[in-house]
């Protein structure tokens, strides 16, 4: 089976989905093709023949979770749930515990137990050492019920005789015979064991039989998962990972505590496990009921899963929870999409669905319990409630994923807003003649530091990064930057601003701007404080709309001196290489002084760059500031650093010029180094570049400031290898191809 790390899958749509399914090997053609034409859907006729007085056949949305690996095997995971962000969440737990290798599970036995309940005997002690005496006879006598059973090697194994006391103080017996099912959850199986021995047990011990069916309290098959999740993993934006894995073990300990919180843990847990049952065909009913009664077994209602701090301060989770599935019988053959669910899974015997089972809702339990300790539970459900919105709406498939961001951004996720959306969308893309302004992002290959104490830097732009539109409004300054969830008013008269909307009131003060009645609408290619120069872009792509608005006639030169003002705001000293790449456009080697100066760069051809974004902020200022305090500490030592990437960033610029590839990876590599030394790097980059020289890249270091951010990679020959080496390791990425676009 192939790897089960796919990424993107989200961003594509159903028929490209199935596409990469069976491209990749996961989805057989003609399940794919079934998939394409709706056949895999139980139709109303074979609907007919499962229950009593059908009418229709109702849908849910029936999905694929990838990533996850158990075991040591990759499996993708089906799932049949309505709920928004279980999927996502499942896929971005399973992810992240790759690193780690995955998940281990294990389900030792799976024996589903019989009853058989008795009353109304003479003495209940001696009943009960009756049957334990008789105990062989009655297994063999059972084994005897289904041949073909113990011929695939299942039957009852066991036999075990529980004394119960009524609520009337009368004595009753509880017989249980433990079946092995195989591959069948084994419901039926069992119940006609019971109903066939029973007589002879009735004559055994004498008494009355009560009932005789199977428990869903199937606490002779247990199934366990462990997981471990790294410190740097679980670092998040403004959390540390120590700080998000103690969040998350004291979670964990409340719900030890607490059955009101332990209900909605596992509810957590359910959440995965149902899904999964669903989508394979298995009763969810009864793994519910089987679960919430082991998790009450003790006298208080209990988590299912509990979290806690490794030896080695990493955060560790584990499962245990009754899980009796089958792969084969009930409805599976009745059921198509059943039978489908079954075959994705890759599963070959009933134990190893039930272990898979374990971990998703392991899984689960971590994504909803790492919202909590992060950035709550409701950012990802608004998200994808947004989307439920705008498709009830109507909203059309081109302005689709633009309304998304906008009602997630405002936070007013409402039908009536979404039309209201679309609709001011669909007018200005008529109108057509919106003022606009564009501004490129920036990469850096060699400098970074060094340039803020008068060295050079070596630098490319990132094309088609941010596009600014300002409509005058007449009242109000209002702001919307969809892919960074900015949408907002700008109070004019609050003079403590801080962070963006400074930045838009510099602005107007800088252009002469005495008044308020815009509406600015941002787009950014751009991932926010990733180092890849997007402050500096968004600035000059508002300069450049208002001028465009107003008529100003600006030049890039103005232009460039209100961006740079705006990154003064923004960073506190810069050096000013972002604002003049995002300005002028153009391969630069790039010196600070009193004056602009800057050489372009004539290249030969494009090279061949992979730009990839740890999704961790790199905060420019702080990483300066940090810079500066040990530079005061040792002058001689960081001037001696800074004069070496000096060199790097001259000799980098030559053999850039003339496509020595080679060579400059090498110089790349060594700059790398000395970022690393001066205490900018991270684990987490080290590991990015790690993975970008073993996939083939000549060269590979941190871009920007760093402190988290992105790395660039120069990959000759080797732009696909590393791209997909670093997506599938969960890293956004961008390739500059030969017409130096973002994609």
């Amino acid at each position: 089976m192939t790897e089960s790390r796919i990424s993107g899958l989200y961003r594509l749509d159903v028929g490209q989905r199935i596409d990469e399914l069976e491209r990749l090997g996961w989805l057989s053609t003609p399940d794919a093709t079934a998939l394409r034409q709706g056949r895999h859907v139980l139709l109303s006729s074979a609907a007919d023949k499962i229950i009593e007085n059908v009418v229709g056949v109702f849908g849910l949305p029936f999905a694929i979770a990838p990533n996850i690996i158990v075991n040591g095997t990759d499996r993708l995971v089906p799932m049949v749930v309505e709920e928004p962000s279980i999927v996502a969440g499942l896929s971005f737990a399973a992810a992240l515990a790759r690193g780690h290798g995955g998940f281990r599970a294990s389900c030792v036995e799976s024996l589903l137990a019989g009853q058989i309940h008795l009353t109304d005997f003479d003495d209940a002690d001696v009943a009960a050492r009756r049957i334990e005496n008789a105990g062989p006879d009655v297994i063999a006598a059972a084994n005897r019920v289904h041949p073909r059973l113990v011929e695939r090697g299942g039957g009852v194994r066991e036999i075990e005789v529980r004394r119960l006391e009524l609520p009337d103080g009368k004595p009753a017996l509880a017989v249980h015979l433990l079946v092995d099912t195989c591959d069948a959850m084994g419901a039926n199986l069992v119940n006609t064991i019971c109903e066939a021995v029973t007589p002879q047990i009735v004559e055994i011990c004498g008494g009355n039989a009560v009932m005789r069916i199977l428990s869903n309290l199937t606490d002779r098959s247990l199934v366990t998962a462990t997981v471990r999740y790294g410190i740097d993993e679980l670092a998040t934006d403004g959390l540390d990972g120590a700080t998000v894995r103690d969040a998350i073990v004291t979670t964990s300990d409340i719900a030890a505590v607490d059955p009101h919180r332990a209900a909605t843990h596992n509810k957590g847990v359910m959440n995965g496990i149902d899904a999964v049952a669903l989508a394979t065909g298995n009763d969810w009913r009864a793994i519910e009921a089987g679960a919430h009664a082991f998790a009450a077994t003790g006298g208080q209602y209990r988590p299912l899963s509990r979290w806690m701090v490794g030896d080695e301060g990493e955060l560790v989770g584990e499962i245990c929870v009754p899980l009796k599935v089958g792969i084969v019988g009930g409805t599976l053959a009745a059921n198509p999409a059943a039978a489908l669910g079954i075959r994705i899974t890759g599963v070959s015997r009933a134990t190893e669905l039930a272990e898979l089972m374990a971990v998703v809702g392991l899984a689960q339990n971590f994504a909803a319990l790492r919202a909590l300790a992060t950035t709550g539970i409701q950012q990802g459900h608004m998200r994808l409630h947004a989307r439920s919105v705008a498709a009830t709406a109507g909203v059309p498939e081109e302005l689709f994923d633009e309304v998304v961001e906008q009602l997630v951004a405002e936070g007013d996720i409402r039908q009536v807003r979404a039309v209201e959306v679309a609709a001011g969308l669909e007018g200005a893309r008529k109108q057509g003649d919106a003022p606009t302004g564009t501004a490129v992002g920036k990469v850096i290959l060699l400098g970074e530091h060094a340039v803020v104490y008068g060295k050079h830097a070596l630098a490319l732009p990132i094309p088609n990064a941010v596009t600014a539109t300002v409509s005058d409004t007449g009242t109000g300054l209002s702001l919307v930057v969809p892919e960074w969830g900015l949408s907002r008013d700008i109070q004019s008269d609050n003079d403590n601003d801080s962070g963006i909307d400074a930045a838009v009131k510099l602005i107007l003060r800088e252009l002469g701007i005495d008044r308020d009645g815009f509406a600015i609408h941002v787009r950014s290619a751009l991932p926010r404080a990733m180092g890849l120069g997007s402050s500096a872009a968004f600035a000059v792509a508002i300069v450049r709309a208002f001028d465009a608005v107003l008529e100003l006639g600006l030049d890039d030169a103005r232009v460039n001196e209100v961006a740079f003002e705006c990154e003064k705001l923004a960073h506190g000293t810069p050096s000013g290489i972002d604002n003049t790449l995002a300005t002028y456009a153009r391969p630069m080697l790039f010196r600070k002084s009193d004056k602009l100066h800057f050489e372009e760069l004539e290249l030969a051809e494009p090279p061949p760059l992979i730009i990839a974004s740890s999704g961790r902020s790199g905060i420019t200022h702080e990483q300066v500031a940090g810079v500066r305090a040990r530079y005061e500490q040792n002058r001689a030592h960081y001037t001696a650093i800074f004069e070496q990437i000096d060199a790097l960033s001259i000799a980098g610029a030559a053999a850039l010029g003339g496509a020595d590839y080679a060579k400059l990876g090498e110089l790349m590599n060594i700059c790398n180094g000395l970022l690393n030394a001066i205490g900018v790097s991270t684990p987490e980059l080290e590991h990015m570049i790690s993975l970008a020289r073993h996939a083939g890249a000549s060269g590979a270091k941190l871009t920007g400031a760093g402190g988290g951010g992105s790395i660039v990679a120069l990959c000759p020959g080797a732009v696909a290898e590393v791209s997909t080496a670093l997506a599938s390791a969960g890293y956004r990425t961008i390739t500059l191809t030969n017409g130096m676009e973002a994609v």
